[in-house]
């Protein structure tokens, strides 16, 4: 398996992405526009899945990147919930609505995986690594010796 430098390289980052960016389809395109608690609700979860993922790898250890993939899943289904709030307002159709649950419960066990990938790896981190100047740092923080 080949070595993630970015969190960007990350398929679960790419599909919180993609999930904001559903979001910002809804707000653009439906009544969503003019809830303003709920929009900004689905805004602050949306986000937080995929600021969560990227800050949590940029930590540059296992047991803090599981920390915040934790967060991340939490958020990825407080936006799920906020779905139904969307479908009972009639903000969205129901074909829309099972797209996008159908998206985000992919997600949820794609960031359950990775948990599960990182609780069960014996490598602790980029931080707890020999300093090797040979190979480029993927994050500011110093390794401990």
């Amino acid at each position: 398996m080949a070595t993630v430098k970015r969190f960007e390289d990350l398929e679960i980052w790419q599909l919180a992405k993609l999930q904001c960016s559903d979001f910002d389809s809804l707000v653009e395109t439906t009544p969503l526009s003019k809830d303003f608690a709920l929009r900004n609700q689905m805004n602050a979860s949306s986000g937080s899945v995929v600021d969560c993922i990227a800050e949590g790898f940029e930590r540059s250890g296992n047991s803090e990147f599981k920390n915040f993939l934790i967060v991340a899943k939490g958020s990825n289904g407080e936006f799920r919930s906020q779905l139904y709030r969307c479908l009972n307002r009639k903000h969205i159709l129901k074909e829309k609505f099972d797209e996008l649950y159908s998206k985000n419960v992919t997600l949820g066990n794609k960031i359950m995986s990775f948990i599960n990938y990182l609780q069960n790896s014996s490598y602790k981190g980029q931080r707890y690594k020999k300093n090797d100047p040979a190979e480029p740092q993927t994050s500011n923080l110093k390794p401990q010796i």
